[in-house]
């Protein structure tokens, strides 16, 4: 279904203001790190240009770009930096823009292909990079803290090891939500992105604020906790309870904005 111009309009204003208010936060980006997308219809979505800060971005700070020629060379066996640059120019809907989407355009397409998912926040918060960028940063985030935490951000995050900006990272993340979904049959909410970052999927542009939230909150009192001993998860028993319980859901619904 063709999205219509007034609702690619209202899309494209979501995104800009989801964006700003994540850029506003210097321990979640600085300069022009980060990226952010929103889903216009089956055919195209808003992805971040590259170079652009998410702070003072504007309209113009995005570019419409087509999924099929994105998700084609995510799906092949096609590699190299020049393939990228043809795929990107393909892509464009808007085939006289000069603005090169974000190298990280690749994720943002097999994301937002998901169930459910319109919108997609990335960013590299301090201190949740604290942790990504320990050789113990799987270790630490193997389970959950408190029950909030569970009903924001999901059963578990997808944890990707390091990959390449572009194509490898694109092709590892696929690779492992996949894997994620065949265990839980759902989207994930959150990905951790080692030596990276977080990337938060959600229906609405509050979810995805309130997953970047929640996951900074989550790492700051982890590495308090591992400041004075080590972390105290809550067991498995209780975080299958919690994603399950009625009022829970109620309450994912009002985070959504639903």
């Amino acid at each position: 279904m063709k999205c219509s111009l007034p609702a690619k309009r209202e899309i494209l204003a979501s995104l800009v203001a989801m964006s700003r208010n994540l850029g506003a936060n210097k321990d979640y980006v600085i300069y022009a790190e980060g990226n952010t997308s929103a889903r216009c219809d089956d055919r195209s979505f808003f992805v971040k240009a590259s170079g652009a800060g998410l702070d003072k971005i504007a309209v113009a700070g995005f570019v419409e770009v087509y999924f099929e020629p994105l998700l084609a060379v995510l799906n092949s066996a096609k590699q190299g930096d020049e393939i990228i640059a043809q795929t990107f120019k393909a892509a464009k809907v808007d085939k006289k823009t000069t603005t090169r989407p974000s190298i990280e355009t690749l994720f943002h397409a097999f994301l937002l292909t998901l169930p459910g998912v319109n919108f997609v926040g990335h960013i590299h918060p301090t201190a949740v990079n604290s942790l990504l960028c320990s050789v113990r940063s799987r270790e630490v985030f193997r389970g959950h803290i408190f029950p909030e935490e569970i009903v924001i951000c999901g059963p578990e995050p997808v944890f990707v090891p390091y990959g390449d900006p572009g194509l490898a990272l694109a092709r590892q993340i696929k690779k492992q939500v996949n894997a994620y979904m065949k265990k839980w049959c759902v989207p994930p909410k959150m990905l951790l992105m080692e030596n990276h970052g977080l990337v938060a999927l959600g229906e609405t542009t509050r979810e995805v604020e309130s997953i970047c939230d929640m996951a900074d909150k989550v790492a700051r009192v982890m590495l308090g906790a591992l400041a004075i001993g080590e972390i105290r998860y809550l067991p498995q028993k209780e975080v299958d309870r919690l994603c399950s319980r009625p009022d829970e859901i109620l309450r994912q619904q009002q985070i959504r904005g639903k």
